[in-house]
């Protein structure tokens, strides 16, 4: 979608041109934004015309509301609205918060799952595999609401709030921190290593988010960058990338991995096309491959969960013509389809601080397809074990992806592993937060 963003804002950036001393007080509760909306996505919605007759904006308390009763259900779980700064910041990896994810194991009990590194949570020395046992006093299953998910009440992001956390520590001990919420640089690179398989030389790279480096044109990422020069001057030949807590981000920074995992022969061939509305087919366009960097392989192993959306399915159905990909976990989310911001084209959302991400195109790789709204299924299913750190063998699902690298299988034992949580991470956000989940 880059021709459609460089093409239209070149023609609003004239066209909005106005003295500073105009403009308006934002008012984005205002009926004439829900209007906005409206228009926009009778415009630029991919299913603009599953949309229904406008409704009354007046009987409506939020533009949130507004959106939900005209997007289009069952198939629209994720067009939502946000504001410029908010939009733009996640994307770059500028966020606020304690800086933590979490995951439940098969006996219910909770975890860290991953840690950014320069949040306040990374800066007090959290890790992967403590335990979460208390939260400001109150035990976990107390937080259980009575749908089956769970609300830690840890408030809004803002920076400043505070919370305590009690964890069992991997050697039985116990410790309390209370750990105050601050804006900070998150990481995407959770983890990246070589091990030795057999004669194999086995990459192992835990990516958490497409999130580009700030200021890069065109848009790409430092540490993709820096991982991919890692992982060749280890000489591998497997890799094997973890995206089960990876909820999207940007289609560029997705660009830029899977152009230096294809191999040479397959440079600029059919990536994948995009399709947008009946009134924007002028604006499709496709994605040819083009081979970055020296990797050359024949095969990968993606650790894949519920929590695996978005741009890390894209990565997965645009590779899996031209190489050998395996599925270790679960099934993944289910989302062909994608966003871009819309404020850009319209004055009054602009005006009013509103971004509007609706679903505004769908795609389809080289072989046509589009249509996995349910996910790709694992090919080998095996439960989650938060418990362990990263790279530690004892975690069920990189032990089965070691495995099958070496075997050709996974064993029945790991099999037997497997449990679907009843509540995961993903589903504690919506909207934006839902694509880079993290408290």
């Amino acid at each position: 979608m880059k021709q459609v963003k460089w093409i239209l804002g070149l023609v609003l950036i004239s066209f909005w041109a106005c003295d500073p001393k105009e403009d308006p007080v934002p008012n984005p509760t205002a009926d004439v934004v829900k209007d906005a909306i409206y228009k926009s996505m009778e415009e630029w919605y991919f299913w603009n015309n599953e949309l229904p007759v406008a409704p009354d904006a007046s009987s409506f308390d939020s533009n949130e509301t507004y959106l939900d009763a005209i997007t289009f259900k069952p198939l629209d779980r994720f067009s939502y609205l946000t504001t410029q700064e908010a939009f733009n910041n996640s994307f770059v990896g500028r966020n606020a918060g304690h800086g933590f994810g979490f995951a439940f194991d098969s006996e219910e009990k909770l975890y860290l799952s991953f840690v950014f590194s320069e949040a306040p949570a990374g800066k007090d020395g959290w890790q992967r595999g403590w335990e979460i046992i208390g939260i400001n006093g109150k035990s976990i299953p107390e937080y259980k609401t009575a749908s089956g998910g769970y609300d830690f009440k840890l408030g809004t992001s803002d920076p400043g709030i505070s919370n305590t956390f009690t964890f069992k520590l991997p050697d039985g001990s116990t410790t309390t921190r209370t750990n105050v919420k601050a804006e900070y640089q998150s990481n995407s690179v959770l983890h990246q290593e070589i091990l030795e398989v057999g004669a194999k030389k086995v990459g192992y790279w835990v990516y958490q988010s497409f999130k580009a480096t700030a200021g890069l044109s065109p848009t790409s990422s430092n540490e993709v960058k820096s991982s991919m020069e890692f992982f060749q001057a280890g000489g591998i030949n497997e890799l094997i990338i973890d995206l089960r807590y990876n909820g999207g981000g940007s289609v560029a920074v997705a660009e830029q991995i899977m152009n230096n995992l294809i191999q040479a022969s397959n440079s600029n061939k059919l990536m994948y096309t995009n399709k947008l509305n009946s009134l924007k087919t002028s604006l499709q366009t496709t994605e040819n491959f083009n081979k970055i960097g020296t990797l050359n392989l024949s095969r990968i192993v993606f650790i894949t969960s519920r929590g695996s959306a978005s741009a890390s399915e894209l990565v997965i159905n645009s590779l899996d013509p031209y190489m050998d990909l395996v599925l270790i976990g679960d099934n993944t989310f289910g989302k062909p389809v994608g966003s871009f911001p819309l404020s850009r084209y319209n004055r009054t959302l602009v005006e009013n601080n509103v971004e509007l991400v609706p679903i505004t195109f769908a795609t389809a790789n080289s072989q046509g397809k589009a249509e996995y709204f349910d996910g790709f299924p694992a090919d080998f299913s095996v439960g989650d074990s938060p418990q362990f750190n990263w790279g530690d063998s004892r975690d069920l699902r990189l032990g089965a992806a070691l495995q099958y690298i070496q075997n050709g299988t996974v064993s029945g034992r790991m099999a037997n592993t497997y449990f679907k949580p009843k509540w995961e991470m993903i589903d504690a956000f919506k909207g934006l937060q839902q694509e880079f989940p993290a408290y």
